[in-house]
Order: structure tokens, then C-alpha cells, then sequence
């Protein structure tokens, strides 16, 4: 199993599963989520939609992951995965529990995997309008997909996991917790 580090633009790459750090609704927002909606184009929004129709009428739950065609990208898949929002625990006593962005990162590995990927991206989970700490993240992700990896290595069709980082905080937060150097151009 390889796992990169890239510094750029997620929905650029070719890659056959992109996950998605979606907003709970499945329609789209800001940050990674509202770039992949609009790379992906129109027919993402369309699954999207299926899937709270037929799935899950009130958005998905955080740490579940779901599948759609890729549209427009350059890769077969996008993998939609919520975190547990902190910046709205700000006004809620109750904190979300590390655990779930743990699932996060898993479940999308399940999801790709099933779904037959050879290769996955993956943003830093809820690192964004989340509001969790990169670091955080970073070290959540390194357990998460270690762990994964070890258990599914032989029998996964998964053998190379991107890290994608968006800013400097977030590439830092990927080099300490994966001893990964990061790259600006990298090879399908």
C-alpha cells in the first residue's frame, strides 16, 4: 500500500474514488465540498439528491460514508463522508466524539473498496468550516487508515491513498503524522 501526500487541488486528480468532506445536507456548500460539486458538475448534485430521497431524507449521519459516480472529475467515484461539525458544538453542550471522524476515514476506505477503487484521495476530514484542529485530524487519519490498512491489505483493491492538503497548517499536520514529504505533481 502506497500513501502520498499532495499539495493542490483535489478535484484535479485522477484517481479512481474522491472523498467528498460533505456537509450532512448532500447538496453541495463551501470548502472541499463546494469544489467538488462544482468540478464534478450537475449529475453529482443529481445522486446526491437520490440518495437523500431514497436513503437518507435528513442528510447523512456523521462518520457514514456513501457513494456517487464522479461526474465531470477525473475519477470513477466520489466518496461523501460528514464529520461532526465542532464549530456548531460551540453552542451544543454535547462534543462530538473523536470516534466518529475516525469512521469517517474507515468507512470511506469500506466504501471505495467496495466499489472496487485502486486508488482514493482524501481531504483532511472536517479540518475546515468543521472547525477541527489540523493536527487533530492529521493524527485521527494516521490511526484510521493504519489500522485499515493493516487489516484489509490483503484482500483490498485499494493499494495507493492520497493525502490532499489545502494549506500550509494542513500539509504540516499530514508530514508530522504520516512522515510523508509533499509533492505538487503526482502520478495516477
Amino acid at each position: 500500500m502506497e500513501i502520498q501526500l499532495y499539495r493542490g487541488d483535489i478535484t484535479t486528480l485522477h484517481v479512481d474514488a474522491i472523498v467528498n468532506a460533505a456537509n450532512p445536507s448532500l447538496l453541495g456548500g463551501g470548502g472541499v465540498d463546494g469544489a467538488i460539486h462544482t468540478a464534478a458538475g450537475p449529475s453529482l448534485l443529481a445522486a446526491c439528491r437520490e440518495i437523500r430521497a431514497n436513503r437518507y431524507p435528513d442528510g447523512i449521519p456523521s462518520g457514514i460514508a456513501v457513494a456517487t459516480k464522479a461526474g465531470n472529475l477525473h475519477a470513477k467515484w466520489v466518496v461523501h463522508t460528514a464529520a461532526p461539525n465542532l464549530a456548531l458544538a460551540t453552542a451544543n453542550p454535547v462534543k462530538p466524539n473523536p470516534k466518529i471522524l475516525d469512521d469517517c476515514f474507515v468507512n470511506s476506505l469500506y466504501v471505495a473498496a467496495r466499489h472496487e477503487a485502486h486508488s482514493v484521495a482524501f481531504p483532511a476530514i472536517g479540518a475546515g468550516a468543521f472547525g477541527w484542529d489540523p493536527e487533530q485530524v492529521a493524527d485521527i487519519a494516521h490511526v484510521a487508515i493504519s489500522r485499515w490498512v493493516e487489516t484489509n491489505k490483503h484482500i483490498s483493491p485499494i493499494h495507493k491513498i492520497i493525502l490532499v492538503a489545502h494549506t500550509d497548517e494542513v500539509q504540516a499536520a499530514f508530514e508530522r503524522a504520516f512522515s510523508l514529504a509533499a509533492v505538487e505533481d503526482i502520478a495516477a
